[in-house]
């Protein structure tokens, strides 16, 4: 039977609870008598989250002191305001009209600033920035024994010592208040090469023996030099800058073929490598005696390649495996190998899917990685025929223009029958007198390539035998 306390919870009123509603007291209450005053304190400052309010809005409206979010906005004092000046009761120092002079100027002007009334007195603040460069100051026995110069007067040099003081060694400022009419005519560099050369012989001559000197050097002739290309350089043409531009760009792409050409010889010699290793391998397994275990046999093979062929995985792991998935060829081998694989397995009358049985295996992929090996050696066979056919018809190009200076040489060996076809650059209707530029490496050159050749050749032939 449902008590008041009972209706009173479930429809979420207040009102007196357990047993202070009964009036008794319990040991509870006499032990902790605060705990549940701060719960019922706590209780009653908890505000329920309005519905359709989402958690975050609510969180920056609740404070951390749980009291209930304002109606109105109000300043708490905290956040990030810029604080007020805290004026105290202090006496204000006082501030003076006061003069002062700049240690930098000679003239002995007079100036006015405020300043403290405290600092009256000291010196100026920033005359500490004046910073003045040390021209070294010679006399006339110096000038006579060390100094002496057939190209230069003592006055001359004089008047250059005098502005370098003035200007701060700014040699072109120097250069542009020197005295061009009294004295001769004189470039930066030849300024710069006297100033340098007299600071390094009275650097030497004033020296201690035994000391370590810093003399300063002054290439003259270099610096002439890299005006005068600076010069060429800003004075170019359009015409020349564009020049340019297309002869890197033809040198990045001859590196790129012959870059290209080089792996590709050395992906060849691999394959090489790659086939005498396959044979021996094959001569040393004959030779050998019958009653060797196969264990012993893979363990005397001797290393090949990986661009051998094909590399099966080995199946040394622990537990039960199938036979058959020694056969799965691994995803290092192309759509395009294993097209051309099976189709080579089908024209031999080989199963594609024979039964897995040992020795069958092993047999089956070594005759696979062996068609693979010759597949790739065929290819590259091809390239190189391409590429010598295509020389060879640059080669007779060329001489017939002219640009080797010499008669065209017969090709030496038979022609391969897929390079069929063999004509000019004259016989595409191209000017081989137009192209100054030959590429000497090569462009890269693939079977797909050789077809497009070929067929652009056949349609031009066809169109010169069409007309009259």
């Amino acid at each position: 039977m449902a008590t008041g306390a009972d209706v009173r919870d479930i429809l979420e009123l207040g009102g007196p609870e357990g047993d202070a509603a009964s009036g008794t007291i319990s040991k509870k209450d006499i032990i902790n008598p605060d705990k549940k005053k701060s719960k019922k304190s706590s209780e009653t400052l908890t505000f329920k989250r309005p519905e359709g309010m989402h958690r975050e809005v609510y969180a920056l409206l609740y404070s951390d002191k749980k009291d209930a979010p304002p109606l109105l906005p109000s300043d708490t004092g905290q956040g990030y305001r810029t604080v007020k000046a805290k004026l105290g009761s202090k006496k204000v120092r006082p501030w003076k009209w006061m003069p002062f002079t700049n240690p930098a100027r000679k003239d002995g002007a007079m100036f006015f600033h405020w300043r403290r009334a405290a600092e009256e007195g000291k010196d100026y603040p920033f005359a500490r920035f004046n910073k003045t460069v040390q021209v070294p100051v010679y006399s006339e026995q110096e000038y006579q024994l060390y100094l002496h110069d057939d190209a230069w007067t003592k006055a001359e040099t004089d008047h250059l010592f005098d502005l370098s003081r003035r200007f701060d060694l700014r040699f072109v400022v120097i250069h542009d208040r020197y005295d061009h009419q009294q004295f001769k005519k004189r470039s930066v560099e030849d300024l710069k090469e006297r100033y340098y050369h007299i600071c390094a012989k009275l650097a030497n001559v004033r020296a201690v023996p035994g000391t370590d000197l810093k003399i300063p050097v002054f290439d003259a002739g270099h610096e002439r030099r890299r005006k005068e290309q600076l010069e060429r350089l800003y004075n170019r043409t359009p015409e020349q800058v564009a020049e340019e531009e297309y002869l890197l760009q033809e040198l990045r792409k001859i590196e790129a073929r012959k870059k290209e050409r080089e792996k590709r010889s050395q992906d060849l010699q691999k394959l090489i490598t790659a086939a005498d290793t396959t044979a021996e391998q094959r001569r040393t397994e004959r030779k050998a005696p019958k009653k060797k275990l196969p264990q012993k046999k893979e363990a005397e093979k001797p290393a090949v390649p990986e661009t051998a062929g094909i590399k099966f995985p080995d199946f040394k792991s622990a537990g039960v495996t199938l036979r058959s998935q020694r056969m799965k060829l691994p995803s290092s081998v192309g759509q395009k190998k294993i097209k051309a694989l099976e189709q080579m397995l089908l024209e031999l009358g080989v199963e594609l899917n024979p039964t897995p049985t040992e020795e069958l295996v092993h047999m089956f992929n070594e005759l696979r990685s062996d068609l693979v090996l010759l597949y790739e050696l065929k290819q590259a066979c091809a390239n190189c025929e391409y590429e010598l056919q295509m020389l060879r018809h640059r080669h007779e190009a060329l001489a017939r223009a002219g640009v080797l200076g010499g008669p065209a040489t017969p090709a030496v060996g038979p022609a391969p029958a897929s390079a069929e076809p063999a004509v000019s650059e004259s016989g595409l209707g191209l000017d081989p007198t137009k192209d100054t530029i030959i590429d000497v490496v090569g462009a890269p050159l693939t079977p797909n390539s050789r077809k497009r050749r070929e067929s652009a050749s056949s349609s031009s032939s066809v169109k010169k035998a069409k007309k009259p």
